[in-house]
């Protein structure tokens, strides 16, 4: 018997089979050895030993030492039962230099990771891109430049060859809102450029990167029960209730095209939605959108990813007070919403995690009622959700965490809750399974169930790891 409560903290909710839980990371963030057996530069490693561009100044070259730590950390997840673990795949360690013969190295690495999650009884989603662009691509233009989405589409042919008979769900991108927007846009991220046309054009050549992408991955996987995605961090916007009910609707209109539509609308239905085009006009002409692009770009997929952490609330600004910008993603020299300068973004009502972002499980179920009504025959998964919390300290052994296990909890009522409300989703993966490189933010931010002592680099599970373990072994909402 359940329990419906307003805050999303019910009781006695059980979970299907099949359903997969699991956790996730990025290369960039847990792997270290930047500079071994044949690794090239990333945009992120030229991004963060840049001056003033990362939180004290840290970096990903050592992280979690993930490389060197393997086995260990593979044991870890056949302990805590993790059905699936989703990774990313390090362009530059296949590729030093985004573009020719893949290196042996680099492939027998992912070789072995995913060997051993097999071996353990663990569930590979394999994420081609999580934001480590090869430099030397990036000095021809990296996502500005067209090019770029045809070495992509090279590389995802040399992963399919290597990895294509043992990856259960294949990921072209992650979060390609963040690499275009924050990248390019704003600056927040690598490769720092701040230009809202450069932005823009990013946008598309990510998007061609995913159909093409998808295309040599399906020319060279023979395995037939393999599935094949994208990863969205879909925005759920609200409009702000003190606003007029105009100023609302245009607010949300303009912000869902940039930060949902430029993306499901070429993905999934094969055109950018006019309004994007008309709203950002100004800001370039979409000229870099070539006959026969949309018709690469919309190819089939088997489970569309969704990221989500927080919501946004927004209103049309009245051009003479003050505006507000609290998107979530801080101050940066350039905005990552091009063509929308009159659009305000107002604080949310707490709480917050140690991010700033408000903490909204209704969010994420009306997100995933959204994408159910409009994309009925696309099954979906969580790829990311989780919160940093500040005071994660290793006290006696353990690390004590109410308020990730709080947070948890009432996302997966959440996300329980769409599916009794009729909404396809396979499956769960917590960010993150280990502390690590939060980009801009260094090692501040803590999102892990479980943490990792940067100097010793020792693990320990945090309650809320325990916690989770639980949940996967009896399949039910622990009480």
């Amino acid at each position: 018997m359940t329990d419906s409560t307003p805050d999303y903290r019910d009781s006695g909710l059980e979970f299907p089979a099949g359903f997969l839980f699991g956790s996730a990371t990025a290369s960039y963030q847990i792997e270290g050895a930047v500079t071994e057996d044949g690794r090239g530069p990333s945009i992120w490693d030229t991004f963060s030993h840049t001056p003033g561009r990362v939180l004290h100044g840290h970096t990903g070259d050592v992280a979690d030492d993930h490389y060197h730590r393997l086995d260990a950390d593979l044991d870890l997840m056949q302990r805590m039962g993790l059905e699936a673990y989703r990774f990313s795949i390090a362009w530059p360690r296949i590729q030093a230099e985004g573009t020719g013969r893949p290196n042996e190295k680099g492939l027998a690495f992912y070789g072995r990771l995913v060997d051993g999650l097999l071996a353990r009884g663990i569930t590979p989603i394999a994420t081609m891109y999580h934001w480590d662009l090869p430099q030397a691509l990036e000095d021809e233009g990296g996502w500005r430049n067209r090019d770029t989405a045809f070495r992509f589409a090279d590389y995802a042919h040399h992963l399919g060859e290597a990895l294509g008979d043992r990856i259960h769900t294949w990921t072209t991108l992650n979060e390609p809102w963040c690499s275009a927007y924050l990248g390019y846009g704003s600056g927040v991220h690598a490769p720092g450029v701040a230009n809202g046309a450069a932005a823009l054009t990013a946008v598309h050549h990510l998007n061609l990167a995913h159909g093409l992408g998808l295309q040599a991955l399906r020319s060279t996987v023979t395995r037939p029960e393999t599935q094949y995605s994208a990863t969205l961090n879909l925005h759920m916007i609200r409009g702000d209730e003190r606003a007029e009910q105009a100023s609302q609707e245009e607010a949300i209109r303009r912000i869902d095209a940039l930060a949902n539509r430029a993306f499901t609308g070429p993905m999934l239905r094969g055109a950018y939605p006019a309004d994007l085009l008309q709203d950002t006009a100004s800001v370039t002409d979409w000229s870099f959108v070539r006959d026969g692009d949309l018709e690469q770009i919309h190819q089939p997929i088997d489970v569309l990813g969704v990221n989500y952490y927080s919501t946004v609330t927004v209103r049309m600004w009245d051009g003479h007070s003050p505006r507000s910008t609290a998107d979530g993603h801080g101050d940066s020299a350039g905005s990552p919403w091009p063509g929308s300068d009159d659009v305000e973004f107002v604080e949310q009502p707490g709480p917050y995690t140690d991010m700033g972002w408000n903490i909204a499980p209704d969010g994420l179920e009306q997100l995933l009622m959204d994408l159910h009504e409009q994309f009925p025959e696309l099954p979906l998964m969580i790829t990311e959700n989780g919160a940093a919390f500040p005071g994660d300290e290793v006290v006696d052994g353990r690390v004590d965490d109410p308020l990730r296990i709080d947070y948890l909890r009432r996302h997966f009522t959440a996300a329980h809750r769409a599916m009794q409300r009729g909404v396809d989703l396979r499956g769960y993966q917590v960010w993150s399974l280990m502390d690590n490189f939060e980009w801009a933010y260094g090692y501040t931010k803590r999102f892990g169930i479980v943490h990792v002592d940067y100097e010793s680099l020792e693990r320990t599970v945090k309650q809320s790891g325990h916690w989770y373990s639980e949940l996967i072994r009896t399949r039910r909402i622990p009480e």
